[in-house]
């Protein structure tokens, strides 16, 4: 069958809409990152020791000092590398620490920067010892040393790098090595957001994505949040999915997100199904604790490193569980929470 020409361009619109549909949702995307330290909600201490440096260095004409951020995910780490890139105007380049497995690796992006680039290094902690040794003497005298050839004929040849500023970002501090936190002119803790912070980052992001969003909207996203905006902004998407899907409309308002929030399994506490399993799993088989990580870990089927990274953490935070030099065991509050998960009668 020949198809007519009206068919064709009805076809061809409809191809350029949804292609102009899917650029348009990227940009919102984008802008939903703060590009600038003052876009940057709360952190006051933070952004003041970074606009001090930055000041600075402006004023001696010279890079910035190396920063190390460290603290839990989805707490604007990378946020934090991107608005300073931008507030000195250089170049961001970004890479992970399990992405540089030999020295080649490491070598060819430092000899790529250009004079003030931003180099952020993700995951840090997770970069092989010999990957450090190449970064020592980068961070301290901005050059390298090059091993040509093996054995006795074997020559070091060093190369001058532009300078630059290297930021990294961990979750696990206590696993980067002492000569390597040294040698950072900064190192910032990003604690958990308030909910006051999370609601007007919710407000922020409900603006761009046109989501009429209610102020108990509002507090019940940002009261289950778990304090980190990464956390918030996925639960306002799916509450704005609920709401037009279910409710037929894109008013999100306290009782609409606490039914999403409810049907997704995240209780008034920010406890998700994990969370839960983890203090049932204590209480259940090892009697609240203490228990070591890896045996809880393997009793909850999760990775050692996520349990301990991801949700330990938070647990912590709401005065769950505690850390003894025998393991992790049950607080008070915790055993509460256990029984409420088992659908056991509490005795508070």
């Amino acid at each position: 069958m020949i198809e007519s020409n009206s068919a064709k361009k009805r076809k061809t619109a409809r191809k350029h809409t949804t292609a102009d549909k899917k650029e348009g949702e990227k940009v919102v995307e984008k802008k939903i990152r703060p590009s600038t330290l003052d876009e940057i909600v709360g952190r006051k201490k933070e952004k003041k020791a970074v606009n001090m440096m930055i000041s600075s260095a402006k004023k001696r004409k010279e890079v910035i000092d190396h920063v190390l951020f460290y603290g839990p995910p989805g707490l604007g780490k990378t946020t934090f590398a991107m608005a300073i890139a931008n507030e000195i105007g250089s170049s961001l380049r970004i890479t992970s620490g399990p992405a540089i497995e030999r020295q080649g690796d490491l070598a060819a992006i430092l000899t790529n920067l250009k004079p003030s680039d931003v180099l952020f290094i993700d995951e840090i902690h997770r970069l092989s010892r010999s990957i450090e040794e190449i970064l020592y003497p980068a961070m301290e005298d901005r050059a390298i040393d090059i091993v040509m050839g093996k054995g006795p004929s074997a020559k070091t040849i060093r190369l001058n790098l532009e300078p630059f500023t290297l930021i990294g970002a961990t979750t696990q501090i206590g696993k980067i090595s002492s000569p390597m936190r040294d040698r950072f002119g900064l190192i910032q803790r990003l604690d958990y957001f308030g909910e006051e912070d999370l609601a007007e980052i919710l407000n922020r992001a409900a603006k761009l994505w046109k989501v009429d969003l209610t102020e108990d909207g509002f507090e019940e996203i940002a009261r289950r949040a778990r304090g980190t905006a990464r956390v918030a902004l996925r639960l306002l998407r799916r509450v704005r999915d609920y709401a037009e899907s279910t409710e037929g409309s894109n008013v999100v308002t306290g009782e609409v997100a606490e039914k999403a929030l409810d049907l997704l399994g995240i209780d008034k506490l920010g406890l998700e199904e994990i969370d839960r399993k983890v203090l049932s799993v204590m209480y259940e088989h090892f009697s609240g604790g203490p228990v070591g990580l890896s045996t809880l870990a393997a009793s909850v089927s999760e990775d050692v490193s996520t349990l301990s990274d991801v949700y330990e953490p938070f647990l912590m935070k709401c005065g769950l569980i505690k850390r003894t030099s025998r393991g992790r065991v049950l607080t008070e509050s915790g055993l509460i929470r256990a029984q409420e998960a088992l659908g056991l009668p509490t005795f508070a």
